[in-house]
């Protein structure tokens, strides 16, 4: 009983002194630790046992949700060639990363901290559309806040395939697809949401350089889930960037030209028909137009599959979210439709094409009213059904009064001519005439040599009298020819002419009523 006692009193005394040997060795390590940066302590804390290689989740059955959104802050260029789009963005994206969480209180209260991007576990977002590197600046760090949520900011020089349609250039509106979506990861992984709502996306013009080209209208935004295989389901975000050409430059570059050359087209009209300048002027119009042709060739935008059109592209608005998109998100594991563009109407063909088509129409047009009033030897007078039609219905009906009854002079005057000319001939046969000579000489008798030498002077100057009479009566009738073709040309030309303005005008007032219209509706 005595031995017992001092066994308890040692096992006391050893306790006490391994209890204060315990507390002096933590308060030590306590003040180790708070002389050492909060930052530092906490980066320690977070990184030591981390695994970035593993999804950070407590439970594999939960699915990490990324909120991503973007900012459009230039666009740099648009290859319709090559159906190449490139825009520079501003990225963002968060998610919750479990193991990075902490209590601020045990860290000089620190809420936020930034930390190396290689360290922690990063999702496999990727752009579908991407077909090239650009050249984006690498941001090495994120922001994590205490309560484990990751931000994740950086700007991209995003090169994407996009389906330009270059039907009405310049007036053209695009839109290029920006599809963000894990390349691996299923749906019960990694889920994508929208950071911001879609009203305040679509209208972010904050940061967007609006001096270049292309005049940004606003970015559009669709959740979708497709599935590859059946058994794979798989989340995505596409943002559809829609973008409107500024016209201005190739307005005065290639339209006004061409308008130019057309007004310098209907004015040549006015030159005489009969006279060879006007075929002249308008080849060398159709000539100028070919040169001009050859030197925009550069400008205008080509593709393998299209030609540029020149229209007005209609307004843009709510439609284009496409169906399904009226509630957000969408119901899960739904298939939405891509939002797409009104179809746009065909409205004037290729327009520098049928500038080309009426230019020549109109040479042709020239070359078969000078063939018409040029001037022949053997030209056959005109018909009378042609004469009757033209001279008299046509000009008539083109207010031409002068033209229907100028012809009907000409012909009494030669008429008269023609009876004149008639009655002397038959007065100079009647003098000069080997029958009268013979009955002179008959009832006479024989006249002495010197008058019947001057008989026969007398009869040789009266043959070559007639000889010139008959010239100038042929020469007369092909004038007369002559002038009646000119008068039936120039009521062609002028009823040519008129089909050839109306056509241009109503060429032209379709283009600018389509344009008005499309423009705003």
């Amino acid at each position: 009983m005595l031995l017992w006692v001092p066994q308890t009193l040692l096992a006391l005394l050893l306790g006490m002194l391994l209890t204060q040997g315990e507390a002096r060795h933590r308060g030590g390590f306590q003040a180790h630790n708070t002389s050492r940066p909060a930052l530092g302590r906490l980066s320690d804390y977070l990184l030591t046992n981390y695994k970035k290689g593993v999804r950070p989740v407590l439970d594999w059955r939960k699915p990490t949700t990324v909120s991503i959104d973007v900012i459009v802050y230039a666009i740099l260029s648009v290859d319709e060639k090559n159906q190449v789009l490139t825009t520079y963005i501003w990225y963002r994206q968060y998610w919750t990363d479990e193991f990075l969480q902490w209590n601020p209180e045990d860290f000089d209260n620190i809420t936020k901290l930034s930390i190396p991007t290689d360290s922690i576990w990063v999702p496999d977002i990727l752009i579908n559309e991407f077909v090239d590197v650009g050249k984006s600046p690498d941001i090495p760090y994120v922001y994590v806040q205490h309560h484990g949520e990751v931000q994740n900011y950086k700007p991209l020089q995003v090169v994407t395939a996009c389906s330009l349609d270059i039907y009405n250039f310049p007036f053209d509106v695009q839109n290029c697809s920006l599809t963000f979506t894990s390349w691996l990861h299923t749906i019960q992984d990694i889920n994508i949401s929208l950071w911001r709502l879609p009203e305040k996306v679509k209208f972010d013009k904050s940061v967007f350089m609006n001096q270049g080209e292309w005049e940004l209208l606003g970015v559009l935004t669709q959740f979708r889930e497709f599935s590859i295989e059946s058994s794979s389901c798989y989340a995505e975000m596409k943002f559809y960037v829609v973008i409107r050409r500024r016209p201005l430059f190739y307005a005065v570059s290639l339209l006004l030209p061409s308008i130019f050359l057309m007004v310098m087209d209907i004015v040549g009209f006015y030159l005489p028909p009969d006279s060879g300048e006007r075929v002249s002027f308008k080849i060398t119009l159709l000539l100028g137009y070919s040169v001009f042709l050859i030197i925009v060739s550069d400008t205008l935008p080509a593709t393998a599959i299209g030609t540029p059109l020149i229209g007005e592209a209609p307004s843009w608005g709510r439609a284009w979210y496409g169906p399904g998109t009226e509630e957000w998100p969408p119901p899960p594991c739904c298939v939405c439709h891509p939002p797409t563009l009104p179809p746009y109407p065909e409205c004037t063909g290729v327009y520098f094409v049928v500038c080309m088509a009426l230019l020549v129409v109109s040479l042709a047009e020239t070359i078969l009213i000078v063939r018409l009033v040029h001037k022949q030897d053997l030209q056959q007078p005109v018909p009378a059904w042609l004469r009757h039609l033209v001279l008299d219905r046509v000009a008539l009906l083109l207010c031409l009064g002068e033209q229907a009854t100028s012809h009907r002079c000409p012909a009494t005057s030669q008429a008269t001519k023609t009876n004149e000319c008639s009655d002397m001939g038959n007065h100079c046969s009647h003098v000069g005439g080997p029958v009268d000579v013979d009955r002179t000489r008959r009832g006479r008798g024989s006249p002495p040599t010197p008058v019947r030498e001057a008989s026969l002077a007398v009869r040789g100057l009266l043959q070559e009298l007639a000889s010139i009479r008959h010239f100038l009566e042929k020469r007369e009738e092909s004038r007369e020819v002559a002038r009646d073709w000119l008068r039936v040309g120039c009521v062609l030309d002028r009823l040519l002419f008129r089909i050839y303005l109306l056509a241009v005008l109503a060429y032209s007032v379709t283009l600018v009523t389509l344009w008005s219209i499309w423009q705003y509706s």
